[in-house]
């Protein structure tokens, strides 16, 4: 269902399009005002800029919205404005000054965000201190479901949802439900939560019709299995729908340019101004202390299942079980040069050359050796999808506290949780903002490096 607006939503849109349509034409009109046909150019930029902002969501901004996902629109929305005032630049003006064009789109896009981002954290505030703003809210279900999100209401006062009432369901479904759906009318709730798994087609049903005639909210939340097997893509053939079970973001063309591009740049900035004087220094250290070569060399699965040659300097003696047996805490097989290098990351450098090559990303699900991930594949659930996009030197898995020794079944269950969530909601800027976190992991230490 689309979620209703609250008391001053709408409000607050139709002031961010006018704010929006104020900073335009006034930057437009003392930024670039060498245009033949002014006019004309106004309501083109005006015309294009909402035309973007529609086709990507850019005023699609909720209370439980993401702010990497506000800045990866906005991002989006700048570029392709950008694009357009250029072109408009060409028809309207007697000599096109690309610079002043650049600079009057990303100073639109800078003070836009600015506002759009006072006015996100201004209601976050605003619902904290003098509880405006707030939607009332049920939860139904058993608790293993909905304890994960009656915590986060509960914890998370500035989202703005104010949890009234939990119906546990143990037994006697069909009365919990009566008595739920009583009290969402008669204390006038906005929106019902309701773990999918408990309940009967026909009960879900019910719940569903009530909410359409009452113009109640209703969200379902899934159990774990479910958010693993039901990211739905929805295609039309002609008229006929057709759901694919995963929207792989990084298919698109656009997409995987734009994720080329970024590994391209930032391997070959690592390579050049870090691993150029540092693989010499390495070297000698690593040779001093154990006979061997510099690099090792494993395979391990990456795009497709496809196995490939994944490099790291060498951390223990030479051994028989390198590709067998997995690095463990204390293990004897680790030289002292080795236990600090892949303390702090280092011996993962020599991957941005996988990188280069293109058998890695910069970003991704990390690679696991070859024996490690047929055991995987064979018994852990969804293990298989990591495989649609490329491996990473680090992944959103690692920046959750999953890297390392797999200890417990948790352990792979969650990475596995982690890498899907990544696939299915991947940005260039959750890329950046990963890596951000993963150098912020590196100098603060990880206890599950070793």
């Amino acid at each position: 269902m689309k979620t209703k607006t609250g008391r001053y939503s709408g409000y607050i849109r139709p002031f961010s399009y006018l704010i929006d349509l104020i900073i335009i034409n006034v930057l437009a009109f003392y930024i670039v005002p060498f245009h033949t046909s002014e006019v004309f150019y106004f309501i083109n930029i005006i015309f294009s800029w909402f035309f973007i902002a529609l086709y990507f969501g850019f005023y699609e901004v909720y209370r439980y919205t993401k702010l990497i996902a506000i800045l990866n629109c906005a991002l989006k929305q700048w570029a392709v404005f950008t694009v357009f005032c250029l072109v408009f630049g060409l028809f309207f003006s007697e000599f096109s000054d690309q610079k002043r064009v650049v600079f009057f789109t990303t100073l639109v896009i800078i003070l836009v965000l600015f506002i759009k981002l006072f006015i996100y954290y201004f209601l976050r505030k605003f619902r904290v201190l003098f509880g405006g703003n707030n939607r009332k809210i049920v939860l139904i279900g058993n608790n293993e479901i909905i304890d994960p999100l009656r915590h986060f209401f509960t914890e998370n006062p500035d989202y703005g949802y104010r949890l009234v009432k939990v119906f546990t369901i143990v037994d006697q479904v069909d009365q919990r439900i009566k008595e739920c759906l009583s009290f969402v009318l008669n204390s006038k709730m906005d929106e019902i939560y309701c773990s999918i798994s408990d309940f009967s087609e026909e009960q879900i049903t019910e719940i569903i019709n009530f909410a359409d005639n009452n113009l109640v909210t209703l969200k379902f939340i899934p159990t774990q299995d479910q958010v693993l097997s039901r990211s739905f893509k929805f295609e039309y053939y002609d008229y006929i729908p057709v759901v694919s079970l995963r929207d792989i973001l990084q298919d698109e063309t656009l997409n995987k340019f734009i994720k080329r591009f970024f590994d391209l740049v930032f391997s070959s900035v690592i390579i050049i101004g870090l691993l150029s004087w540092l693989t010499p220094i390495i070297a000698i250290i690593i040779k001093w202390e154990s006979k061997g070569p510099l690099f090792f060399i494993q395979k391990r699965n990456g795009l497709n299942y496809k196995e490939f040659n994944c490099y790291k300097f060498r951390s223990m003696v030479v051994n028989d079980k390198a590709d067998i047996d997995l690095a463990s805490k204390n293990d004897i097989r680790l030289t002292k040069v080795g236990k600090f290098i892949r303390k702090t990351s280092i011996d993962e450098l020599p991957q941005f050359f996988n990188v280069l090559l293109g058998d890695m990303s910069v970003v991704g699900p990390r690679p696991h050796m070859v024996s490690v991930a047929n055991l995987y594949a064979a018994n852990v659930d969804k293990f298989m999808a990591r495989h649609f996009v490329k491996p990473g030197i680090t992944g959103l898995a690692q920046t959750k506290g999953y890297r390392g020794e797999v200890e417990t079944d948790d352990d792979i269950i969650n990475r596995v949780k982690y890498d899907i969530f990544y696939i299915e909601n991947w940005s260039i800027l959750l890329d950046i903002k990963i890596v951000f976190n993963t150098i912020y992991s590196i100098i603060k230490g990880d206890d599950k490096a070793f």
